[in-house]
């Protein structure tokens, strides 16, 4: 299982495929698959037949995983697409951004 460089509640922004440039936060992240979900990003619709809990059925629209390679973490100072560090601050290990040097978490 690999470690992510995001997590959930991150604001990203997509840096390739179909979705290129959008922004949205991450809802949820499945590090054993490397993937994580982003709001408002790689929506797909999906066919769902009537049942109990959606009796009408249809075509719903969701959000599907994109892969994290797929996504930049954004500058908590300055909003723009950053890449992650890691320092020892306080005996913890934290993420910080290598644009501004900001610690993220």
């Amino acid at each position: 299982m690999a470690k992510l460089h995001v997590k959930k509640g991150d604001k990203v922004q997509v840096i390739s495929g179909k979705d290129k440039g959008k922004q949205g936060v991450i809802l949820a992240a499945y590090p054993a698959k490397e993937r994580v979900l982003v709001e408002g990003v790689n929506i797909v619709k999906k066919h769902s037949k009537p049942s109990q809990a959606a009796p009408q059925g249809g075509i719903l629209e969701k959000e599907a995983p994109i892969h994290v390679s797929n996504v930049m973490l954004l500058d908590p100072k300055t909003s723009e697409p950053t890449r992650v560090g890691h320092k020892i601050v306080d005996g913890k290990k934290v993420r910080v951004s290598k644009k501004s040097g900001e610690v993220i978490d």
